[in-house]
């Protein structure tokens, strides 16, 4: 989906897990699913703090 959300002029780009689960992954124990809900959140709030000149983009460690 990178591709696509470049081309709409999107300046900040945190890739999720999945397309159907871009959040986490609903299979995994709940507390598992959370840790990867928190670290894709926390990443997603350090790069809206970023001044960024062009399209940047973050992959969480999960």
């Amino acid at each position: 989906m990178t591709p696509i959300v470049k081309q709409v002029g999107a300046n900040r780009i945190v890739r999720g897990v999945k397309i159907p689960n871009p959040w986490g992954v609903p299979t995994l124990p709940e507390d598992e699913n959370m840790r990867i809900t928190t670290r894709i959140l926390t990443e997603a709030l350090t790069l809206l703090q970023t001044d960024v000149s062009e399209p940047t983009i973050v992959s969480p460690r999960i």
